[in-house]
């Protein structure tokens, strides 16, 4: 402990990163990819090294992305199962679904990093002390005070915890994944189905999707949006019967398997607070209506590269809610408060909207025109009443503001 509070003091650091998950690797390797960082000195903390395929990462895109090289596998063609059943068969326009893996992501990351003789890695449990008015808020490392020269910007992906405001929803995406083998040819390796909902909704929301990976190998993914988790075996069970019903009880062996779990919430997360930049879901990233994170993230971390290089500081201002955090948050009050299942309005969405469509709109890169359009194929009556109570509620905390 000593050792590591002398080491602490005695660095001078232009950036500090706490967690080295996508978002922090991602707005670092932005920063090797220009000459103005080259001579920044740089600290990453973390619990430990990231030496696992712990998590996907799965994204539509236009054109290639700045990780194209590292991009697992892609697909052009996508499908989307309904209820009924039927099978849609979705028109992605210029888009293209890409999977990124953990692992990959992690190691080309961390290639470059070792490269570097200005980025110091440290691992250990990181905390916040909250602060008082006679005394600043404090960052410690296994329960030590982390303590340097000069003044780093600081950036967190480490989401802390918060106080939930009255109003806010909180439900949470939750899934269980598998990547399965099969001896002979069972899966279609050019066409990944997006959402199949021809499950059953006892927990919530419930949808699976499958990406093939090669005509027998695939990624198998069993989703649940709803306020809480289910027993592990409840997830398995979903998994297993997804086996049997879509690819007729063929043998198959687990060789991977992931969980994870992402907040779907309209908190507005501060981008600054006590000393510290918030990034990635800890700083807002996350599409509060679907979860998709990968995409807002690469867009914030551009947005602070240009930002830095300038020479100005990022935003420490709370972003005033949007129509897209309106639009979010009305869904959510849809599926808080059950005034429709979630697979009749994603069916909906998808068979009256090309998929070209959907997508530039769930990215928020849509006009308010093309918002309309897309709004008008859904249930008039059921938007109407949430979104009028949406309104409200937004226009109320202003005042209260």
């Amino acid at each position: 402990t000593k050792y590591k509070e002398c080491f602490m003091r005695l660095r001078q650091y232009d950036y500090i990163f706490l967690g080295t998950g996508c978002a922090s690797l991602s707005l670092l390797m932005r920063m090797r990819a220009h000459e103005a960082f080259r001579d920044k000195k740089i600290l990453l903390i973390d619990r430990e090294p990231k030496i696992h395929n712990d998590r996907t990462w799965c994204f539509w895109e236009e054109g290639d992305g700045f990780f194209e090289d590292i991009v697992y596998k892609k697909w052009d063609a996508l499908h989307f199962r309904t209820a009924d059943p039927s099978v849609l068969k979705l028109n992605p326009g210029n888009y293209c679904y890409k999977m990124i893996r953990g692992i990959d992501f992690y190691q080309d990351c961390f290639d470059s990093i070792r490269a570097s003789a200005h980025i110091d890695i440290r691992y250990g449990e990181v905390s916040l002390r909250q602060g008082t008015a006679s005394s600043p808020s404090s960052l410690l490392l296994d329960g030590e005070p982390l303590e340097w020269e000069g003044q780093p910007l600081i950036f967190s992906s480490i989401p802390f915890p918060y106080t939930r405001k009255p109003g806010e929803y909180h439900l949470l995406q939750h899934f269980k994944g598998w990547v399965v083998q099969t001896r002979d040819p069972v899966f279609d390796a050019s066409t990944a189905t997006l959402m199949d909902f021809d499950l059953s909704q006892q927990h919530g929301a419930t949808f699976a999707y499958w990406l093939p990976l090669s005509p027998t190998r695939a990624l198998v993914e069993y989703t649940v949006f709803s306020e809480s988790l289910l027993d592990e075996t409840r997830y398995e069970q979903g998994l297993r019967d997804l086996m049997n019903s879509r690819f007729g009880g063929i043998a198959y062996q687990v060789i991977e398997s992931e969980f994870g779990v992402i907040p779907m919430t309209n908190h507005q997360f501060p981008p600054y607070k006590d000393g510290i930049y918030y990034i990635g879901t800890a700083g807002g990233q996350t599409k509060a209506s679907t979860g998709y994170t990968f995409q807002f993230i690469q867009r914030q971390s551009d947005h602070i590269i240009h930002t830095l290089l300038q020479g100005k500081i990022p935003d420490r201002e709370k972003r005033k809610p949007d129509r897209f955090h309106f639009y979010d948050s009305t869904l959510l009050h849809i599926l808080s408060r059950d005034k429709m299942e979630g697979r009749q309005i994603f069916t909906r969405l998808f068979q009256r909207n090309p998929a070209s469509r959907i997508f530039r709109f769930l990215d928020n890169q849509t006009s308010l025109w093309q918002e309309l359009r897309l709004l008008n194929t859904l249930p008039k009556w059921v938007f109407l009443k949430a979104g009028m109570a949406e309104l409200g509620r937004l226009i109320f905390n202003r005042k209260k503001s």
